[in-house]
């Protein structure tokens, strides 16, 4: 529980204009994986899977010997503070956060996606206002990090030319 802290730490320090922390983390405990794991089947029967499938996906519950959610609540009541900044911060809390596991040794990766916006699912670890972003698996990292393809640097930066 240390080193969670510790990459939580990390996640709040990411820039946060009003230091509003439109975020929280939410560990899933061991004892909490099953009752997860009838959700995630929920969600794969709702949307159409395979019986196989929905199988795969009750036990996507127990991967990883760490599972967290990640929760956003943007308040667009702020103006000092819009939206898209809280949103911001938010996504840069969570790159810092994995980021201090990956420091750390542990291998840790962010799953988001149709299966966060499932309304039994979001009812499960959101408040009203909340959103569920992702979940974090974080664990023992099976095999080394392989280098990424070339990144065209030249694709994204460019210079400003005032009209």
């Amino acid at each position: 529980m240390a080193q969670l802290r510790l990459a939580v730490a990390a996640a709040l320090r990411a820039p946060d204009h009003g230091r509003l922390v439109p975020w929280r983390v939410s560990v899933v405990g061991d004892s909490d994986r099953a009752a997860l794991g009838d959700l995630f089947a929920a969600f794969a029967r709702d949307v159409g899977k395979t019986d196989e499938d929905v199988a795969i996906e009750r036990e996507r519950a127990h991967n990883g010997p760490v599972l967290v959610a990640w929760i956003v609540r943007v308040d667009v009541t702020i103006a000092e503070v819009p939206a898209h900044e809280q949103w911001m911060c938010a996504g840069g809390a969570l790159t810092n956060f994995l980021s201090a596991l990956h420091m750390m040794g542990f291998g840790a990766k962010a799953l988001s996606g149709r299966k966060c916006a499932h309304a039994a699912i979001r009812t499960a670890f959101c408040a009203p206002g909340e959103v569920l972003a992702a979940f974090v698996c974080i664990g023992t990292p099976t095999r080394r990090p392989q280098p990424r393809e070339f990144d065209d640097v030249d694709a994204v930066l460019s210079a400003w030319r005032r009209p």
